[in-house]
């Protein structure tokens, strides 16, 4: 399957807008089950949380989904997917759809190269756009890949993997952060070094594998569908004017 072609023209910043919710939609619905073992995981070993199933131990992505599904039944696999829908619907509409328009006004007319604060804002809040974008190009511009859906899907991968590298030691301690019982940490600050006493610096990598898989997965999704729902709506914009 190569998807659809590039339209001649191209899509509007509200036709990326609309796809980009969509594909985010998409995304939460097919990796939501991974997301879920990656919290399982991270929290785990928190010794004063609060647990409703103390007993439990949770052993890598698929031990964890099939303790949960047998102790708390299939649905805990998807416990709290509506909010996920509501929030991509808003967030990755703006973030991924809009992306495209706030490059163009900050970069230059013929161009060669985008400006270093999109690079620094990679970092900060969408790695995984930025180096998707990178990617792709770079792909494009070696004549590697054609504008398609394999191109699409090594550049989504590739983000996905590099986005994980740099947001999980944040994302670990956000997760302790938030299941904490009250008092337990005075700020995020705390809980970072809490962590680090009780299991090091490879406690910021805890959950590695599964928020790769999940994140890694969920960008490959996510981007394939955006690409392909935006050409979609480009193609048929004649046929509804």
């Amino acid at each position: 399957m190569v998807g659809l072609k590039p339209p001649e023209v191209p899509p509007t910043a509200a036709m990326k807008f609309v796809s980009a919710g969509m594909a985010g939609c998409i995304a939460d619905l097919c990796t939501f089950p991974l997301d879920t073992a990656k919290v399982r995981l991270q929290i785990q070993g928190e010794v004063r949380i609060p647990r409703t199933i103390s007993s439990v131990e949770y052993r890598g992505v698929l031990g964890t989904l099939s303790t949960m599904v047998r102790t708390e039944g299939a649905r805990s696999l998807y416990r709290g997917l509506a909010a996920g829908l509501q929030r991509q619907m808003s967030f990755a509409s703006i973030r991924i759809g809009l992306y495209d328009s706030v490059k163009q006004l900050y970069t230059p007319k013929g161009a060669e190269r985008t400006m270093p604060n999109i690079a620094r804002n990679a970092i900060i809040n969408c790695g995984e756009l930025v180096t998707y974008d990178l990617l792709k190009d770079a792909l494009l511009r070696t004549q590697l890949m054609t504008d398609n859906v394999p191109c699409h899907f090594v550049a989504a991968f590739g983000a996905g993997f590099c986005a994980t590298v740099v947001a999980s030691p944040v994302d670990v301690v956000k997760t302790r952060y938030m299941n904490a019982s009250p008092g337990q940490y005075r700020n995020a600050l705390s809980c970072l070094l809490a962590l680090l006493m009780q299991d090091g610096p490879a406690g910021l990598y805890k959950g590695f594998v599964p928020s790769f898989l999940r994140l890694g997965s969920w960008n490959v999704v996510m981007f394939v569908s955006y690409e392909q729902l935006q050409r979609a709506m480009a193609l048929a914009r004649p046929g509804l004017a």
